[in-house]
């Protein structure tokens, strides 16, 4: 598990506690319950999960009291707290949606066989106005082959992301792969929670075939990079897909050029360059992607003086526009840039830390071979994506050498790549 922003506040287990427990009105904010609970999973400890549910036990009727309530759910889960169970268990007919869906949730996450709480899970999605996708997830994670008829009707469903889940659900529980394709084709649809919420249905079904639609999906590279390595890491333990297989799809992954995916989205007529600069703030990377494009292809001149203002306005602050930004610097091979992108690939913040393989990348496409040894000191960060751009970028730049430190990486495609580089 990724816990990299779950300490975020920097609370000890006495403090969250003590916080915990401090009566609402002498709060400094109303929503510092949240904090404390939020702030648990980081101590798997007894009297944590014993404050988690007393929590839970507690269903007072305050908004902010609800919404700490959910999060304590959701806690219990993520700390796999078996003990729990039966209180989680309660919460399946509770009267706030929110709450049920996190106990179905936390309830795949600790993981059971009793056939009684699996049975409650199922008949919910009977109850309108639940949860479906999550409660589907959860059955097929945990295997609950009685369900499998009740999901099937989910499969047409006019909300596509739990029409996928319900999919991928009844290929893991009955085998059925006649319908997968519909899941692979749900990558190129118009909203971008239905290609994000596919990609996890594919990984789930562990369908690596996927693999290079996946790759060309706009939807944020933090999607892509995570379905190409859990498919990877499945296919190559079963020996159904090989590196060679994919080696090509993660290279333009982490390259990560517009021209490398299949937009779903268009403009009707020449926009201007303020709207595009704007368009890289979207939480739809997919029009973030087709603002980078149209920037290289219409505004190639332009962009570069329209960058550096966004930045100082407001992308140095912004990780998705930090992210394309320098991604830009590099194809435009902009050599002024030059510090934003050494700034860039020393910033260890964590939400910025796919803008650190961006400035990887982004000094392959300058071509100045003063990155060469930035990049090789890059080669011993822990991160994936940083390390593989690493590899990519000093190929570029003509380095054959740096590639025999990661012979003996622990990540098995790291390996592959240096071997290949």
């Amino acid at each position: 598990m990724d816990k990299r922003f779950f300490n975020m506040f920097g609370l000890t287990e006495d403090q969250a506690l003590a916080l915990l427990q401090t009566p609402l009105e002498q709060l400094a904010a109303p929503t510092e319950h949240y904090v404390a609970v939020s702030h648990l999973i980081n101590f798997p400890t007894e009297r944590s999960i014993n404050a988690l549910i007393e929590v839970v036990q507690n269903p007072a009727p305050d908004l902010y009291d609800r919404i700490t309530r959910r999060k304590a759910v959701e806690s219990l889960g993520r700390l796999q707290a078996e003990v729990a169970l039966p209180i989680i268990r309660t919460c399946f007919q509770d009267e706030d949606c929110y709450t049920v869906e996190n106990a179905v949730w936390a309830v795949g996450e600790i993981g059971t066989e009793d056939r009684e709480i699996l049975e409650e899970i199922a008949q919910l999605l009977d109850t309108p106005e639940r949860a479906y996708r999550t409660i589907i997830q959860t059955l097929a994670k945990l295997n609950y082959q009685p369900a499998a008829g009740r999901i099937e009707k989910f499969v047409a469903a006019e909300d596509k992301a739990i029409a996928s889940a319900a999919i991928s659900a009844l290929y893991r529980l009955t085998g059925d792969n006649r319908q997968l394709s519909q899941v692979v084709a749900f990558l190129q649809d118009d909203n971008v929670n239905v290609r994000r919420a596919c990609i996890q249905d594919l990984i789930d079904a562990r369908y690596c075939d996927a693999i290079p639609a996946i790759a060309c999906c706009p939807v944020s590279i933090v999607f892509r990079l995570r379905g190409i390595r859990l498919l990877a890491e499945s296919g190559l333990a079963t020996k159904k897909i090989n590196f060679n297989f994919i080696e090509p799809h993660l290279d333009r992954v982490i390259s990560d050029h517009p021209n490398d995916l299949e937009l779903v989205h268009e403009y009707d007529q020449k926009p201007s360059l303020e709207f595009v600069i704007n368009e890289l703030y979207h939480t739809d990377f997919g029009r973030c992607y087709l603002a980078s494009k149209t920037l290289l292809e219409v505004y190639p001149q332009e962009a570069p003086a329209a960058l550096f203002q966004t930045w100082e306005k407001e992308a140095h602050n912004d990780y998705g526009a930090h992210y394309h930004v320098i991604k830009l610097f590099g194809w435009l091979q902009h050599a002024p840039a030059w510090d934003l992108i050494v700034e860039a690939l020393h910033n260890t913040s964590p939400q910025f830390q796919k803008s650190r393989a961006a400035a990887a990348i982004a000094f392959g496409n300058l071509g100045d071979e003063r990155a060469i040894p930035l990049l090789k000191e890059a080669l011993n960060s822990p991160i994936f994506d940083l390390k593989y751009a690493c590899l990519l970028a000093l190929e570029q730049l003509g380095d054959t050498q740096a590639k025999s430190m990661l012979f003996d990486d622990p990540e098995p495609l790291i390996r592959d790549k240096a071997a290949r580089a």
